[in-house]
This record gives C-alpha cells, sequence and structure tokens, in this order.
C-alpha cells in the first residue's frame, strides 16, 4: 500500500480528530475492571451510541447496515485516531463489531444482517463468543458442546470457558458439534443464541488481575430457533476461521498507537525512577531495551500496514494476520517485564497500596500482558499457522 494518504483521506483525519476534541467526554468513570463494572459498561454504551448516532461505528460496514463504507485507509485513520486521543473503546466492538459483524457479512443469511448488524453498532445489543472449552482452548476443533435437531430449533448442551463480558451480553456467536461422526473440522456449526434463554448459566471467573472480565458459560438443554443458524450445518468451521482472521490481524493498528503511547510513558518512567544512585533512564542497559522496544513497536506498524494491503486487495486478511498477533502479545509481554524491571521490588505493590508506583497500573498491565499470549489463539498456534500457511512447512 502506498504510506503516503490522499488529500481526501487527511480531510477524513481532520474529521475524526475535530469530532473527538468537541465529543470526548471530559469525565469518565475512575475504575478499573474490578470496581464498579456496572457504572463502566452502562458509559461505554452510552460512548458507543454517541459513536453510532454520528456514523462513526463500524464505518467499514455497508451503508445499507448502518456503516460508511469506508475503505481499509480511513479504517486505519479512523482507529488512530481513537488510540491518540485515549478515547473509550466501544463497548461492542471486540466481538460485535470486528468479530460477528464480519462473520454475518460474509456467512449470515439478509434476514440476520438486518436483524443483528444495526443493534451492533448502536450497542442496544452486546455480544460475547462462545468458542473455548475445557478441553478445546487452542485446538478449538475438538469442541465438545452439541446441538441437536429437535423440530425447528436446535438443543445445546456444554460448557464454554473465557468468555468475556458474557454476563454483560444479550447475544452469544457460539460454536457446537452437530455431527460427532464427522471429522473435526466437519461437523462443527456455529449458532446465534439469546444469552437470556432458559437453561444459560453464567459464572464470571477471577483472573490473576483481580477482574472477573470472562466466564463460564453452561448450556443445559437451550433451545436455539433454526433461523439462528449461520451458514450452512456443519459449516461453523469456516465461520470461526472468518472470526479468527479478523480477531487477529485488522484491529492491530490500535495497539500499535497503545503500545506506542506507553512507552513514551515507560521512557518518563525511567527519568523518575532512581537505580543506582541516577535516572534509571541513564543505565545503558535500560537504555538499550527501551530502544529495542520502539523498534518492535515500528515493525509492528508496518506489518499492519502489510495486513491493510491484503485487505484492500482480497477483502480479507489472510494467514499473514497470525504474524501480528504473535508479535504484538509478546512484544507486549517484554514492554511490560522492563516496567517491572524499572520499578525494582515496588513493582509488587498493587492498585491501592501505599507506595505503588502510578497507582499499581503497570503491576496491572504487566498481569493482564500475559492473557494476550493465549487469547484469540495461543504463540504456539499462531507459529504453527504461520509454518504451515504462510511459509508452507510440512505439519510435524
Amino acid at each position: 500500500m502506498d504510506l503516503k494518504y490522499t488529500p481526501e483521506e487527511e480531510r477524513f483525519r481532520n474529521e475524526v480528530r475535530e469530532w473527538l476534541q468537541a465529543n470526548l467526554p471530559a469525565e469518565r468513570p475512575e475504575v478499573s475492571e474490578s470496581e464498579n463494572m456496572d457504572e463502566w459498561m452502562a458509559f461505554l454504551r452510552n460512548w458507543q451510541r454517541k459513536l453510532s448516532d454520528a456514523g462513526w461505528a463500524g464505518i467499514a460496514w455497508p451503508k445499507e447496515y448502518g456503516g460508511r463504507g469506508a475503505g481499509v485507509n480511513e479504517q486505519l485513520i479512523f482507529t488512530e485516531e481513537m488510540a491518540r486521543a485515549k478515547a473509550p473503546n466501544l463497548m461492542n466492538v471486540s466481538i460485535g463489531i470486528e468479530l460477528v459483524g464480519p462473520a454475518l457479512m460474509h456467512h449470515g443469511a439478509e434476514a440476520q444482517r438486518r436483524r443483528y448488524l444495526p443493534k451492533i453498532l448502536s450497542a442496544e445489543e452486546v455480544w460475547c463468543q462462545g468458542f473455548s472449552e475445557p478441553g478445546a482452548g487452542s485446538d478449538l476443533a475438538s469442541l465438545q458442546t452439541r446441538a441437536v435437531i429437535d423440530g425447528d430449533r436446535f438443543i445445546v448442551t456444554g460448557q464454554k470457558v473465557w468468555t468475556s463480558w458474557a454476563e454483560y451480553s444479550d447475544h452469544c456467536i457460539l460454536l457446537v458439534r452437530t455431527d460427532a461422526s464427522a471429522p473435526r473440522h466437519k461437523g462443527i456449526s456455529c449458532l446465534l443464541v439469546d444469552m437470556r434463554s432458559p437453561g444459560i448459566t453464567v459464572r464470571p471467573t477471577r483472573q490473576i488481575t483481580g477482574e472477573t472480565e470472562f466466564s463460564e458459560v453452561f448450556f443445559d438443554g437451550v433451545a436455539v430457533p433454526r433461523e439462528n443458524l449461520v451458514g450452512e450445518i456443519n459449516g461453523g468451521w469456516g465461520v470461526a476461521m472468518t472470526v479468527l482472521m479478523h480477531e487477529r490481524g485488522t484491529s492491530a493498528i490500535g495497539y500499535q498507537i497503545r503500545l506506542r503511547s506507553e512507552l513514551d510513558e515507560l521512557m518518563e518512567l525511567a527519568k523518575r525512577i532512581e537505580k543506582n544512585g541516577r535516572p534509571a533512564s541513564a543505565d545503558p542497559l535500560i537504555q538499550q531495551k527501551l530502544a529495542q522496544s520502539f523498534i518492535e513497536v515500528e515493525i509492528l506498524k508496518y506489518n499492519i500496514y502489510r495486513s491493510a494491503t491484503q485487505i484492500a486487495r482480497n477483502g480479507s486478511p489472510g494467514p499473514e494476520s497470525s504474524i501480528i498477533k504473535l508479535f504484538w502479545s509478546e512484544m507486549d509481554r517484554r514492554q511490560k517485564e522492563v516496567a517491572m524491571e524499572l520499578m525494582g521490588l515496588r513493582s509488587q505493590l498493587v492498585r491501592g497500596s501505599k507506595g505503588a508506583v502510578d497507582h499499581g497500573r503497570w503491576q496491572r498491565a504487566f498481569l493482564w500482558s500475559r492473557a494476550g499470549t493465549i487469547y484469540a489463539g495461543s504463540s504456539e498456534i499462531q507459529r504453527n499457522i504461520i509454518a504451515e500457511r504462510v511459509l508452507g512447512l510440512p505439519r510435524g
């Protein structure tokens, strides 16, 4: 792709920037993920509704579904400006807009698109993703949650884990096994499930950070209408691959901007903290690690542009998106490890502790960075995808 934006694209950037300056909330709830979650989620829902009313939610979606029909470059620009302004994330973006929306556009029936897509953009309906199970995480094809056809409905029984925002979600995009006798990848179907259906139990899971973003979800004879099948019966693996490719690639520009902003803050932290009687920023080893972080942030940016080129040419990301997911998640861990090294023993002081550096935010970020190498396909899975589908190496 041409790395120079056109005058029209720069005008679009100015439009986004001016809107954010005029509409960015001056105040937002002071919460961590573990405090005042109801207040925080209500705030995010209102913020997304405001963006949706102005036409900024899902700008790359077709106009008939509430988007702007924006191109890849405009989508990159919008995400960059949101990240630079440190605007709150859209409540429904990571699952609804970036995953469920593309899946329905590629595989869904027109009636499904008309029913669900507008309410995804407005955050009137929030979505979660029911893929992983206790015995089927990275090896997703091993999933055992089953759906049996009973007249004009499916009856679903099983369990999902690591389901983000399940307790706040209205719907779930769910992978189920509909043919136990078929090869692993061939007997899976994709359903759209109302989270208020009888037989669903949501059990929040406390993470190492102290938060309860994730939940276990249990399905005990849950009835799902046949019209909620996405694509063909036993064709759910193709839907899943569409979801995962978008999850691993197209939204990464936001991570890149965030990591660059955090690196700036990390360099300021190195100036404030003393090491052996002088600012840590004067230590050659710290300088080297900060320089390496800067180099990696730039590498990530250009890999994202490469993925954007793939999308512009073919309409969807390819397996190269696994390179981006692997790189940013591992880089995030390394960057947070530098922060912990800078703080020394004070890195063990959590939020609310006397003497905690920057109110414990770096310690929380360090713990959370571990999750990035697991969700959306672990680093090991990404390496296998890159080896087989990008480099063409034989399966081991």
